[in-house]
């Protein structure tokens, strides 16, 4: 079984779990055992999936600005949880291939294989909402056409980047790539480098 195999699943899984209460502090309930990369997919989803609502409570354009300031600083640290979670992903696939010896003409890729994992976190988002929006009985033939065309479109897109994020893994295997793990350093977060936080000193 391949990796995305593996994953789509778990990914899909995780929003129906979340779409049980639909609640933004629901608590998660991961059934895998901690340290596994099982474990790590279902919550880099979850915590993906949680944010997707945060940012559309956001978007309200009758929200209290005290509770929009509230939930910006929570988005902000959703999105760290999300780094760091990436980051322990890539760490995953370092150790289980740094030991593979490259061959002369290896190359380095440009993404890493656990922020093209990220990108098909979000896609399987977009895919369960695309669908709701076909399936609402509320909306006109029209817009259900649209995003019908816009689910076929986001539907391939999963295979293509499936398919190339286990011809990454494989290549790693076979020693025809080679990875690096980059930090990815935010600095905004930082009090030593945001000059807002360190001015305030």
């Amino acid at each position: 079984m391949s990796f995305t195999e593996i994953a789509n699943p778990i990914f899909q899984a995780v929003i129906a779990d979340y779409h049980q209460t639909d609640n933004v502090d629901a608590p998660i309930q991961n059934p895998y055992k901690e340290g596994t990369i099982e474990a790590d997919l279902y919550l880099k989803n979850w915590i993906d999936t949680v944010q997707w609502h945060l940012e559309d409570i956001i978007r309200d354009p009758q929200i209290d600005p005290v509770e929009a300031l509230a939930l910006k600083r929570r988005i902000d640290r959703s999105n760290q949880e999300r780094t760091d979670l990436v980051e322990k992903i890539d760490s995953y696939f370092y150790t289980l291939y740094h030991g593979i010896e490259a061959q002369p003409e290896a190359t380095i890729n440009t993404e890493s294989p656990a922020w093209a994992v990220d990108r098909l976190s979000i896609l399987a988002l977009k895919i369960y909402h695309m669908q709701e929006q076909v399936d609402r009985s509320d909306a006109t033939a029209e817009h259900k056409a649209t995003c019908q065309k816009k689910l076929d479109v986001l539907l391939e897109q999963r295979v293509d980047l499936s398919t190339a994020i286990d011809q990454l893994i494989a290549d790693f295997e076979a020693g025809r790539k080679y990875m690096k793990v980059y930090k990815q350093m935010k600095m905004y977060n930082d009090p030593s480098t945001n000059p807002v936080l360190y001015g305030k000193k």
